[in-house]
């Protein structure tokens, strides 16, 4: 048999290597298994393949940055739930501080209510015991007055007695007492 040409291996159907084209492709890979260009003879390489460490390596950085990018995620995201819940805590206690003010300031203004109404019962006590107080004092004054006066008056009724005793007697000329047996006393008997 005589020696196939390129013209041969072209018109070639099926060679195993998956059809006509089989020899471009052989010959792209040499081309890319040493680099193009000069064909491994000082021309342009390309970059050499990594070693086993190398790609055990780009690995563990690899997964390092999502363990980091991982970490800082939760990071931020316990931050956001902390600053939430912050935020929460702080308007909580805005709440319960304005409800206690608006506690305290309920119970001082209680207190001023009823220190005012004490006030003024204080002062309407006081103006009744001014008063009463004065008025005790003129029914005290009025009783010695009455008291005076009815003594003045008896005094008077004794005089006017007196003088009317005085009277009568000075009036009836003589006079003999008897004594209470009912017979003349004994300066009377003998005249």
């Amino acid at each position: 048999m005589a020696e196939l040409t390129t013209g041969d291996l072209a018109l070639m159907k099926d060679d195993g290597f998956g059809g006509s084209n089989s020899f471009l492709w052989i010959f792209a890979l040499l081309i890319l298994m040493f680099g193009g260009g000069g064909f491994g003879f000082g021309g342009p390489r390309g970059p050499m393949p990594a070693g086993a460490d190398q790609v055990s390596q780009g690995f563990t950085n690899q997964q390092l940055q999502q363990i980091a990018l991982s970490s800082a995620n939760n990071n931020y995201e316990t931050a956001q739930l902390i600053n939430a819940q912050t935020n929460t805590l702080m308007q909580q206690n805005n709440t319960n501080l304005v409800n206690a003010i608006q506690g305290f300031n309920a119970v001082n203004v209680g207190i001023q209510n009823q220190t005012n109404v004490l006030s003024q019962q204080i002062m309407a006590l006081q103006a009744k015991l001014d008063s009463c107080c004065c008025e005790i004092k003129t029914q005290m004054l009025q009783n010695r007055y009455e008291d005076e006066r009815a003594a003045n008056v008896a005094l008077r009724n004794d005089i006017s007695n007196y003088n009317q005793s005085q009277y009568l007697l000075g009036q009836t000329g003589r006079w003999v007492g008897w004594a209470t047996s009912g017979s003349a006393t004994g300066a009377a008997s003998g005249t």
